[in-house]
């Protein structure tokens, strides 16, 4: 992606914190790729457990960046968050409405937020609560050695513009209306409105790709990045990963396939009229 020289969002910032349980109830859908990858098992379960063992854990080798390199991820999705802001603007001055942009938050280790703390094995997130994004870079190594991801810029691009994604189903007031319906419901049927707003989040990841490409930003292979990234974090490959086997009704994202195919989606059509993931689902958010 052709981010260097070019302008950054000025609705980013940086900061750590420690302490605290997740707040993972009605209060947003924190997205849990990678405590389903490391540990296979029920997020809300793993998350209790590493809230109580955050003191002995020692980040692995392999997983750690310098501070160049985190120095230079962040400042290229400063520039992708700016993108997505004028993206977005564009997109909502066509349907006559405004469009709030988000924060991006930076941080290592633990952070507090408006929906509770968190510490980078949740991964990337969007809290609904404070309209902000929060980000550990470090994300990115178990994209690409935990998950399979193949790399580069525009994967990362790509977990940013999805995690946008939820803020833009926010604005819309989809988010919430969503909410709203999965706390009356089982968490068998709660998990295909889960899947809808994943996969929603995906096509308007796609929306953003088709416009950068338009714009000329994009250089050869980005939006195979993008396929690769979109497909590693499918629950049937984090399932399959984690503990060896797929169970398809405990899906909280989407498959690989669904996911990539949501993504590709959007990168075609690029409009809000196709971008439904509920409706083809059979279900209703109204």
């Amino acid at each position: 992606m052709k981010w260097q020289g070019r302008e950054g969002s000025s609705n980013v910032g940086r900061g750590s914190s420690g302490g605290g349980p997740v707040k993972i109830g009605g209060v947003g859908l924190l997205l849990l790729v990678i405590v389903y990858s490391l540990f296979g098992g029920n997020p809300r379960d793993i998350i209790n457990e590493q809230n109580r063992t955050r003191q002995e854990q020692q980040v692995n080798n392999s997983e750690k960046a310098s501070s160049k390199e985190v120095e230079e991820a962040e400042k290229m999705l400063s520039v992708v968050l700016k993108d997505t802001e004028d993206v977005w603007h564009e997109k909502f001055s066509e349907i006559n409405k405004t469009y709030e942009e988000p924060k991006l938050h930076f941080f290592e280790g633990a952070v507090s937020t408006g929906c509770g703390n968190a510490d980078k094995n949740v991964g990337p997130f969007y809290c609904s609560l404070d309209k902000t994004v929060y980000m550990d870079v470090t994300f990115y190594n178990m994209l690409t050695q935990k998950l399979g991801a193949e790399g580069g810029d525009y994967a990362m691009a790509y977990v940013l513009a999805h995690e946008v994604g939820h803020h833009v189903q926010k604005e819309l007031g989809i988010l919430d209306r969503v909410h709203n319906i999965q706390r009356r419901l089982n968490e068998k049927d709660a998990n295909k409105y889960s899947v809808a707003l994943e996969t929603q989040a995906d096509y308007f990841a796609g929306v953003f790709s088709y416009y950068i490409k338009e714009k000329g930003y994009l250089e050869e292979g980005d939006i195979e990045e993008a396929i690769s990234a979109v497909q590693s974090v499918g629950d049937d490959h984090i399932q399959k990963m984690g503990q060896g086997y797929v169970q398809p009704e405990k899906f909280t994202h989407g498959s690989s396939e669904l996911r990539n195919e949501w993504f590709q989606r959007g990168f075609k059509y690029h409009d809000f009229e196709h971008a439904d993931s509920f409706g083809e689902m059979g279900l209703r958010i109204q």
